[in-house]
Parts: structure tokens; C-alpha cells; sequence
């Protein structure tokens, strides 16, 4: 592809997956850039302005382009056919699955977001994966749940990575395996919070009770 009418943003997200390449050798750095840049045919000085934020938007970049690959490989139609706990389960083995090649990049990019003036932006991210999969998986709750969701799922999505870098086991078993205890854990949080909700709506109300007291039905 040639990259001369290239917007900033088509450039961003051509480099981010070679940047990423890169950054486990030469780290999050304009050092990653001018290689990404090279290896695509790139003007280095357009390369650098792709990122004008630095290493974490390298970062943010990257994170992106995981996105957009997890929905390619997993479209609509296939993840209608799963039921939820898989959806959920497949979204996060699938975004660990494109980051694999780059295990080490990843951990350099954790460790660049876990810096305290990165924190509010590592949190966005956090957040933005978490509703990027519950979205792919047909999530349309707008009231706390969605909120809860996406906090239970951004923890365990987390804590899964963490185990999921220093992973040695075959096809990564350790991690899917720890994987699929915290997803048991989410669905155990959401039966209960079910039954507490359908509880609630079948407990009498006072305050009507209270009103036919005062205006009784004719």
C-alpha cells in the first residue's frame, strides 16, 4: 500500500502493529518508529507525527489495532452463536492471542502505563478494552450494569494478562485456565445480582401500600 496520501490517522494505524514488533527490542520509543516506518516505506519524520503523544500513544495505537484484528476474527454472526460465557471468554483469548507474538512489547507497555503520569490514560484503556469486548459480545445495558460490567471484566482482563506474560505452559493453558475461574467468578456476580433485582421487584411497595391505605380502590 502506498502511504503518500495517507491521512496521520490510516499512517498510525498502519505503523502501530510493527511499532509494537519492534518495541521489544528497541522499546517504546522513536527508535520502534523509524523500523515500523522503514519496513512499510514510510517518511520517518510523517512516522513520528503519527504519535505526537509519544510512547503511550504508541501504546494507544497498538491497543487499537488489537481491537479492530479481535473483531475481524470474531464477527458478529460467530459470536451470536456462543453463549455468553464463551463470548466473553473467546474475546479476551483472542485479544491475548494477537498480543502473543509480542508478549514482551506488551510488558514494556504495561509497565510504561503503570508510570503515575500515566495512570488516568492506562485507565482509559483499561476501560476502553473492557467495553470494546462487552460490546462485541451484544452488552446493550446503559444503566450501572454497564458500569459494573465493565469494571468486573477490565479486572479480570488484568489480572489475566498478568499471568498471561509470564506464561510458559503449552498454548498458554495456565492462563486459560485462570481465565476461565475469574470468568465463573463474573457470572456468579451476575446471577446474583439477577436474583437481588428480581427480588426487589417482587417486594410489595410501601409507599403504594401506604397510598391505598389513604385512597382506597373503589
Amino acid at each position: 500500500m502506498a502511504y503518500e496520501d495517507a491521512t496521520l490517522d490510516e499512517i498510525r494505524s498502519a505503523l502501530a502493529p510493527e511499532v509494537a514488533a519492534n518495541a521489544a527490542f528497541d522499546g517504546w520509543n522513536t527508535r520502534a518508529v523509524d523500523a515500523a516506518a522503514g519496513a512499510l516505506g514510510i517518511d520517518a519524520d510523517v512516522a513520528r507525527l503519527a504519535f505526537p503523544g509519544g510512547p503511550v500513544d504508541m501504546i494507544d495505537a497498538w491497543f487499537a489495532h488489537i481491537d479492530a484484528e479481535m473483531h475481524a476474527r470474531l464477527p458478529a454472526a460467530t459470536l451470536a452463536a456462543m453463549k455468553i460465557r464463551q463470548r466473553i471468554t473467546t474475546l479476551v483469548e483472542t485479544r491475548l492471542e494477537i498480543a502473543a507474538p509480542n508478549r514482551e512489547a506488551l510488558r514494556r507497555a504495561l509497565a510504561i502505563l503503570a508510570l503515575p503520569q500515566n495512570a488516568l490514560r492506562a485507565a482509559k484503556l483499561g476501560w476502553r478494552s473492557a467495553d470494546v469486548m462487552w460490546r462485541a459480545a451484544g452488552d446493550t445495558a446503559t444503566d450501572y450494569n454497564h458500569y459494573t460490567k465493565r469494571a468486573m471484566l477490565g479486572a479480570v482482563y488484568a489480572a489475566t494478562i498478568a499471568v498471561f506474560l509470564d506464561d510458559e505452559s503449552e498454548e498458554f493453558a495456565d492462563t486459560r485456565a485462570f481465565l476461565a475461574r475469574r470468568i465463573e467468578n463474573i457470572m456468579q456476580v451476575e446471577k446474583v445480582k439477577a436474583g437481588m433485582l428480581g427480588n426487589r421487584e417482587r417486594v410489595p411497595s410501601l409507599s403504594r401500600f401506604i397510598g391505598r391505605l389513604r385512597y382506597p380502590a373503589v
